[in-house]
Parts: C-alpha cells; structure tokens; sequence
C-alpha cells in the first residue's frame, strides 16, 4: 500500500479517477454558476458587484482553507479529507438550489467552497503518489483534460438547465456527481494512519485566513467601498498586521502549516507567480464575456453556454498534449507559449463590440483556450515536482490556493477596471451600450498585460534549466 493509502493492486487509472472525480464536479459547478449569473441577479434583483459574490465568496473560503487542508492530507491521508470534500460539496449544492434569498445562497456556496478546498488540496497529491517518474506528465494532462470536461459540461448544460428548469437546478446537478466520487473515493482509496508525528498548525491557520480574508475583501470590494473608506482600511490594517505574524509564528513553530524553505526553490517560486497572473488575466474573460453575450449580443443563456464552452472544449485536447510534451520538452518553453498564446486572445477579444460577428466571439475562445491547455500542465508540473515529496500535499494545497486567489484577485481587477471606465465613459455622455464596450475593452486589455508580464517571467526563467522538467525535482532536491 502506497504512502497515501492507494492500493496498488487497484492501478494508477484507478486512483487518477478518485482525483478526477472531484476535479471534474468542482469545474462543472464554477461553469454552471458563471454561466447562470445575469439570470440570478435578474431573480434576487442584484447588481452585478452583489452577484459576484456568489464566485468570490466561494473562492475567498476556499483560499483560506487550502494550505490547511493540504497540511492535513500530509498528516492523516486523503481518503478522509477526500471523503469528507465530496459529503461538503454535496449538500452545500443541496442548499444553493434551495436557498430562498441572495444571502442565503451566498452562505451555501460559503459552505460549498470548504468541501471545494478539501478536494483542490489533496487531488495533486493523488495524482502524484499514484504516477512516479516520467509518467506524470500525461497523468496532469489529463487531469487537464478533466478541468476542461468539466468547464466544457457547465456552461453548456447551465444553459440547457436555465432555459428548461431555472438556475436552482444548476447545483443540484451536483448531487449524482458527488455521491458517486464518494463511492469511488471509498472503493479505490483506502484508510491509513496518521502518516506524520506532527501536530497541527491551527495557530498559523488562523492567522493566515484572517490575512487572507482582509487582502480579498478590500481587493474585492475597494472600489464600491471606497479604497479610503473605514471598512477598507480595517481590512488593509488586518492583511498587513497578520500576514508578517503568520510568517513569524511559521519560523518559530516546530511544526508551521506552511514549510517557508519552500520559497527557496526557484521552480516552485516562479511557477507559482506565473500561475497567480495567468489566472488573474484569464478571469477578466471568465466574469464578463457573459454579461457581454446575454447583454451585447442578446444571445440566450443556452447559447451562451456554447459559446463559453468552446475554450475547455479546445483545452480539453490541447492539455494533454502539452502534458506529454513536458515530459521531453523544457516546462518554460511550452509555458511561454502558451502565454503568449493567451495574451493575443484576449487582446482580440478587447475590441468586440455588439456589431462583432459571433464567428470572432467563438475564435477568440478557441485560441484563448489553445493557450491555456498549452500552459497549464507544464507549469503544475514543473511546480509539484520541484519540492520534496513528503511536502506534497502542502505544495498541492499552495499551488490551488495560487489558482483561487489569482482567480479572486482577477475578478477584483476586472470588475474594478470596467466600473471605473464605465462609469468615465457614461459621465462623457456615451450611451449605455458605448459605455460597456469601453469598460470591457479596458478590462480585456488589462487582463492581456498580465498575461504578457506572465509569459516575460516564464521566458526568464527558460535558459535556468536545460533538462525536461521530470528530471527537475531531483536535482533540485539534491541541491536543496
């Protein structure tokens, strides 16, 4: 039996479906909540800073949560942690689809984001026991690959579900889904001991989040606050207070929730940097294209479904591709091209307006997600292999929490660029049509500079490392 409880005679296929199963639901249900986010705020009445809590809200738990849950995944293996996700996740959608307010389905997917994190944590951390050496590679393509299913699944059948029977069916979906990954989870993952004499670290826990929780909640609402206003201030006043005293107590305590040697390590350093820009660039796409087709064009929310699956759909081919590639080919080449890639499709998609024809709308999605299949696996990889293997939970969990918090800190910027340019371009006398392609051209094109900054980063660090980045992690743990 395998350090993290799978059983070996089950396979590596086998345990790569207990991981994929919980990376698939969690995909399917971001897509469908993006995809039914104009239909919820025209129900509750919403504007649309009040209805992005429904993805910041989720994101901003799931953030505090991941080092935490990936540090227990280490410590008391991922059959629990794995196990208690899918129950979480499961009757959290149970209450999204019936909460009777705005508030209260804000609090569920609050709920839905803790069962979220225990999932994103040790699902890497499968992956990487079940698939040693070379192998890797393709298995996070095609762990990729379920990332883009389940993106591909969400907008599509959002849309059919909105259309047929409302937005409150787009969470109980989840429920089939959920109960059959616990069943695998049980099946093909078995129990095992507490793998590590150590004690948990509630104390930098707890003083992470808190850091955690003011950074995103003044990046989130400082525009709408005011970035003077109190609130503001309080929540600046906690991140800057907390975050140096969770660094502190981390180097102090015999057993910190985050291993701070880790930063020391320039692929796990810079992998994570590149990660927590490229998907900053990626949500300006992810938050606005849809009110831009349900508004501009005027398309149905099925329609827009379609149009939104078009990126997983060519992520889904395109990731395990560069996954093999990573194996043979240096991880920064493959990562600078994709973000290059990137950064062309949303400079494209900056200048639609409502008369641009809906073929450009589908070919800017096409490229954008031949981009991100291109990156994505190369820069995990490079990341998780590049820390000592008894850390991998913790470099999983970290590697998550870089994606979600660049995803909130995405949301935050665009959201904030596209008020404030909206609103000068209103404040000129443009109309209400002219003054969201102003806003949304600015926030594409903003997205587009961090993709660009990303790809300068990654181009950096390509003459630093001439092997295929399977071979990384033991030079560097050599060296470490």
């Amino acid at each position: 039996m395998g350090q993290d409880g799978i059983i070996e005679s089950a396979g590596d296929w086998r345990a790569f479906c207990v991981a994929a199963s919980g990376t698939f639901m969690a995909t399917l249900d971001a897509g469908i909540v993006n995809t039914a986010l104009p239909t919820i705020a025209h129900d509750f009445a919403a504007s649309l800073p009040e209805v992005q809590w429904l993805v910041a809200a989720y994101f901003l738990v799931i953030s505090c949560l991941l080092p935490l849950f990936g540090r227990m995944g280490d410590m008391y293996g991922r059959r629990r942690l794995y196990s208690l996700g899918f129950i979480a996740f499961t009757i959290s959608s149970m209450l999204c689809g019936a909460a009777p307010s705005l508030l209260a389905l804000i609090g569920a997917r609050v709920l839905q984001g803790v069962g979220a994190a225990m999932l994103m944590a040790n699902g890497p951390a499968i992956i990487m026991a079940a698939f040693p050496g070379t192998t890797r590679g393709r298995a996070l393509g095609m762990l990729g690959m379920t990332v883009a299913l389940g993106s591909l699944t969400g907008p599509g059948l959002g849309g059919l579900l909105i259309q047929s029977f409302g937005w409150r069916c787009v969470f109980y979906v989840n429920l089939p889904i959920g109960l059959f990954g616990l069943w695998l989870t049980r099946r093909f993952l078995s129990t095992v001991e507490r793998l590590h004499d150590e004690t948990l670290d509630l104390a930098g826990a707890g003083l992470f989040a808190v850091a955690m929780t003011g950074m995103l909640l003044a990046m989130t609402h400082g525009r709408d606050w005011g970035w003077a206003s109190p609130q503001v201030l309080v929540c600046l006043t906690l991140a800057v207070v907390a975050f140096p005293c969770f660094v502190l107590w981390e180097r102090r305590t015999d057993h910190p929730m985050i291993d701070l040697s880790l930063f020391g390590i320039w692929p796990f350093l810079s992998g994570n940097i590149v990660a927590f820009l490229t998907f900053m660039s990626m949500f300006a796409n992810a938050i606005l294209l849809p009110f831009y087709l349900q508004g501009q064009q005027h398309l149905t929310p099925l329609m827009t479904g379609i149009v939104l699956s078009t990126l997983p759909l060519v992520m889904a081919v395109a990731a395990p591709i560069s996954g093999y590639l990573s194996e043979r080919v240096n991880f920064a080449t493959l990562t600078t091209i994709g973000l290059g890639v990137i950064c062309s499709a949303l400079l494209g998609q900056s200048l639609f307006v409502p008369a641009t024809p809906l073929w450009r709308v589908f070919l800017s999605q096409v490229v954008l997600g031949l981009g991100v299949g291109i990156y994505m696996s190369p820069n995990n990889n490079s990341v998780l292999t590049s820390a000592p293997q008894d850390k991998i939970g913790l470099v999983g969990g970290f590697l998550a929490l870089v994606r979600n918090v660049g995803m909130v800190s995405g949301i935050a910027v665009a959201i904030s660029v596209f008020g404030v340019v909206q609103g000068h371009a209103a404040a000129l006398g443009l109309d209400r049509v002219a003054a969201f392609s102003s806003g949304f051209r600015a926030a594409l094109t903003s997205g587009a500079v961090l993709a660009f900054v990303a790809g300068c980063l990654s181009l950096h660090r390509r003459g630093m490392f001439r092997v295929p980045v399977g071979h990384v992690h033991r030079e560097v743990r050599k060296d470490a």
